[in-house]
Order: structure tokens, then C-alpha cells, then sequence
């Protein structure tokens, strides 16, 4: 009985400890880590059949609560750029990243920020070009990653650009790709 007990305690102690975990490399000075990779470009709208080329700075966080919940809320700042290889819309980006670590391996991020692009915004868009309405965009993307080391990771990712309806044209821009990380 007491050994029954004995592993029912260590069971329950394990049901405490949180499936995320800190990231396993802090970062050195600012910079937490750079990611780059290839996006199709807007594969389902205007300006389609060419590909991007995806470069980002992640930022370390000003804070890491030792409550894995609680460092979700604090965000990375990052700071990026989406290029065209066909010379369609590229555009640069700013914002925040919260990262979320399932396992030591797996882990899911989300972003929001603003983008400013080189895209059209006139009244007259010819048919093969997006009309954006207005320049800058809000830019949000998602990724879903797994840390191949402690210091490399691949990622899919889907990023978003546009006006939320705040100019005339919104038809608004999706890249899906793939990324690899660098964790400094």
C-alpha cells in the first residue's frame, strides 16, 4: 500500500510540471535569432506563380517569467522583409511574436504588426497586380515549428498582409512557406 501511495505521488507531482519549457538558448546582446526561407507568393490570388525569399530578426524578450503560461504573453519584437523574386509586391515588416513550446521540440508562434509595401494602392491596379488600397498593412502570420537542435529549427509559415478595411481596395496578400531559425 505504501508503494501504491508512493507512485501515485510522483504521478501527481508529474501532472504539475508544464509541458513548455524556456527556449533553449537565450540569445546574445539583442538578438535572439534570424530566420530566412522561401514563400510561395499569394498562391491563390493576383500576383501568383513566383516566390519570395523571407528574412527576419527576432529580439530577445525583455522578461522570461518562470511560468511557462505567463512567458507566452511576453512577446519577441521582430523586424523583417518578404522580397518578390519576379519584382511583384515585397514589403518590410515590424512587430511582436509570441512563441508557444509544446515539447522541447515542437513549438507554435503567432505574430502582429505592420508591413510597408511597394504593391499598388491607386485607383487604376492593372489585372495582374493586388490592389493593397493603402500602404502601411497589417501583417500577421503563424508557424508551426520543430527544433531540429538547440540551435536550428525549420518551420511552416503562413504570413497575411492587409488594410482590415480601412482603405478603398483591400484585396489583401497570403504567402505560405517554409523557414529555417538560427537561435543565436
Amino acid at each position: 500500500m505504501v508503494g501504491l501511495l508512493g507512485f501515485e505521488a510522483a504521478n501527481a507531482a508529474d501532472l504539475t510540471t508544464p509541458l513548455a519549457y524556456a527556449p533553449p538558448a537565450v540569445g546574445v546582446g539583442l538578438i535572439s535569432e534570424l530566420r530566412g526561407g522561401v514563400l510561395a507568393h499569394n498562391p491563390a490570388g493576383r500576383e501568383s506563380g513566383s516566390a519570395d525569399v523571407n528574412l527576419e530578426l527576432l529580439f530577445v524578450k525583455p522578461f522570461q517569467p518562470a511560468d511557462p503560461v505567463m512567458a507566452f504573453f511576453v512577446p519577441r519584437i521582430h523586424l523583417g522583409t518578404t522580397i518578390n523574386t519576379a519584382g511583384d509586391t515585397s514589403h518590410v515588416y515590424a512587430g511582436f511574436t509570441w512563441t508557444y513550446d509544446f515539447t522541447d521540440k515542437l513549438f507554435a508562434e503567432a505574430s502582429f504588426g505592420l508591413g510597408f509595401h511597394n504593391g499598388k494602392t491607386s485607383d487604376f491596379v492593372p489585372r495582374n497586380r493586388l490592389a493593397l488600397g493603402c500602404s502601411p498593412l497589417f501583417r500577421e502570420s503563424a508557424s508551426l515549428g520543430y527544433r531540429i537542435s538547440q540551435n536550428w529549427s525549420v518551420m511552416a509559415t503562413v504570413e497575411h498582409l492587409s488594410n482590415a478595411g480601412l482603405c478603398n481596395d483591400n484585396q489583401g496578400m497570403t504567402n505560405y512557406g517554409v523557414r529555417v531559425g538560427y537561435v543565436f
